[in-house]
């Protein structure tokens, strides 16, 4: 007998006041989330967006990684005297900040001695006991300690080493979605949206999003299960409720 994964959970905290300021937009949420989803079967059912304040970093570390399975951090590991997620989760955590010796060795070899200086030098430190997450694009290492894993707050960079995290996360279940676009206000097709999600309330979920396209006022629903004969089920159902009504769509699965 197959044991079915159980659901995986996951947070997102972006750190940075950079993003809180409008000074640079996030790219890091949605690219995380779907990864996680795509490639382990983990959810993302919160993110957060926080300062570089020890205090608020500390706080959130400990409440989020007690009500998920894993939390992600993006940014503040980087050189300067504002990257202080590393330490912060030191303290959330009560490890203590050290040097990390093959993180050490790491940027040594690539800098040269004569150029590791002291904020290339902090880049190596990290919480007693993480693991490494390896950096091939500019070498400093994100980690992963107990269910935190912290990486840069670069995109690029970010791309560059996700791979990492299969060798260190557990997979939960895929989560499917199918979408269905059309031309109409929301409020035609509430009542009926309603009925069909009250049916598949337990497996599936319905959303409904309106948008404004080519001149036109449209919906587009989207429905989300990690069970997926059920989905194509109530996704039917959605499909011919809209043709009873003769409302045109186009649709993208």
């Amino acid at each position: 007998m197959v044991r079915k994964n159980k659901k995986i959970t996951a947070a997102i905290l972006i750190i940075g006041n950079e993003i809180l300021s409008g000074r640079t937009k996030d790219q890091n949420v949605s690219y995380l989330a779907s990864w996680l989803n795509n490639n382990l079967g983990i959810k993302t059912e919160e993110v957060r967006i926080i300062p570089d304040i020890e205090k608020t970093i500390i706080k959130n570390i400990s409440t989020l990684r007690k009500k998920y399975n894993y939390v992600l951090t993006t940014g503040g590991i980087g050189p300067t005297h504002d990257d202080i997620t590393a330490e912060s989760i030191s303290k959330a955590l009560k490890v203590k900040y050290n040097y990390n010796r093959e993180a050490f060795n790491i940027l040594e070899k690539y800098y040269g001695k004569k150029n590791f200086n002291s904020g290339r030098k902090k880049m190596a430190r990290m919480p007693s006991g993480s693991k490494l997450i390896y950096n091939p694009s500019s070498i400093a290492p994100g980690f992963i300690i107990k269910n935190v894993i912290c990486l840069p707050g670069i995109p690029s960079i970010i791309r560059s080493m996700i791979d990492n995290l299969k060798n260190y996360l557990k997979p939960g279940s895929k989560t499917y979605s199918l979408t269905i676009n059309m031309i109409a206000v929301e409020s035609k097709i509430a009542k009926e949206l309603s009925v069909i999600q009250k049916k598949y309330k337990k497996f599936v979920d319905i959303g409904s999003y309106p948008f404004f396209r080519l001149g036109k006022v449209g919906v587009a629903v989207v429905t989300r299960s990690v069970k997926k004969k059920l989905l194509q089920s109530c996704h039917k159902e959605i499909i011919k409720m809209i043709r009873k009504k003769k409302i045109k769509t186009f649709t993208r699965i």
